[in-house]
């Protein structure tokens, strides 16, 4: 089961604070777009993403079918396999994918805390 790239995804209060705290921290801008409120940042192979107003809590991110520079990975396992690959060994499905749909698409499990985790496949 290849999960793709790991991020964590935080839920800022102000993103334009929490850009320059990471700036601070050695943090680059690698993607997203800050007047949407949302920002994917690196510092070496360490990615987050800062978000404002978009979720509760804070985010495990796995990115099937990328790399961590959000490059597309030739060979990689479809977010609906590894969906299913997780309902086979009991783990409970928050939000789901339709199997039988094709292409981006994204489902969120919880970890045994009620931690989120998403894996969100962009492609």
């Amino acid at each position: 089961m290849k999960l793709g790239a790991f991020s964590i995804s935080l839920n800022v209060k102000d993103i334009h604070k929490s850009k320059e705290f990471y700036s601070k921290l050695g943090f680059d801008a690698l993607g997203g777009d800050i007047s949407q409120n949302w920002l994917i940042m690196k510092n070496e192979s360490c990615i987050i993403g800062l978000f404002q107003g978009m979720f509760e809590k804070n985010i495990l991110t796995f990115n099937p079918g990328w790399d961590e520079n959000a490059q597309n990975l030739e060979s990689f396992t479809d977010v609906r396999e590894i969906q299913k690959m997780l309902e086979e060994k009991g783990i409970p499905i928050v939000s789901g994918v339709n199997e039988s749909s094709e292409g981006p698409a994204h489902f969120t499990i919880e970890d045994p805390d009620g931690n989120p985790i998403l894996l969100d496949q962009h492609r």
